[in-house]
């Protein structure tokens, strides 16, 4: 399993984070990576965690004032999200920030809201997908809970399309026995924020979310 941490634009301290992160990744033996504001990039990438960008532009060099380049991400970041619930992309866009991000060397993982979406975005040819029904962002109440058919349902969307592309779940993860069922819900990974930006020892939020793997 991914344990793949959001920090958003929270208020938190994103190299502490990115330490503990990197350390319960050695100790469990399992893939964690930490993605933290733009700016915040290269403090990140310094601890040794896997570090991924929170978004790419679907542009190349030229006149994009504001524009966030694969190419200058890939300095620092291993990969990127893309059409996160609260960075949303027109599909054509989608389309050409992983082409973008793919050309920079990233790994690229789309979020998505429902199946349906799920089996559009897989087959623009990312490394994963992500569900995440907005409803239950930051809610504390996993996807995986409050309605599985929807885990096992993007599965099955992505796998249809194309069965390479991984399926992690997202919206409301918090603890070890969310992690657990979103794997046996099929995913191979999640996606999270709140449970660890916001918790009062991110590094116990941590080890909690590995503990059964």
């Amino acid at each position: 399993m991914f344990v793949l941490v959001n920090l958003k634009a929270y208020d938190c301290d994103a190299a502490a984070i990115a330490r503990a992160a990197a350390d319960v990744a050695d100790d469990a033996g399992v893939r964690v990576a930490v993605a933290p504001q733009t700016a915040e990039l290269s403090v990140v990438a310094e601890t040794g965690v896997e570090t991924f960008a929170q978004h790419v532009s679907p542009v190349d060099h030229g006149s994009h004032t504001g524009s966030t380049l694969a190419a200058a991400v890939a300095e620092y970041a291993d990969g990127t999200l893309c059409n996160h619930s609260e960075r949303r992309l027109r599909l054509a866009d989608i389309d050409a920030a992983v082409d973008a991000a793919g050309s920079a060397g990233l790994e690229t993982v789309v979020c998505a809201n429902n199946p349906r979406q799920i089996a559009a975005a897989a087959a623009l040819g990312p490394d994963a997908v992500a569900v995440e029904p907005p409803e239950l962002i930051g809610t504390g109440t996993p996807v995986s809970a409050a309605d599985p058919d929807i885990v096992e349902g993007a599965v099955a969307a992505a796998g249809d399309v194309d069965p390479s592309v991984d399926v992690y779940c997202g919206a409301g993860i918090s603890a070890g026995e969310d992690v657990l069922a979103a794997r046996d819900l099929g995913a191979s990974g999640v996606l999270l924020a709140s449970g660890v930006a916001k918790a009062d020892d991110p590094r116990a939020a941590l080890e909690d979310l590995v503990s059964g793997l």
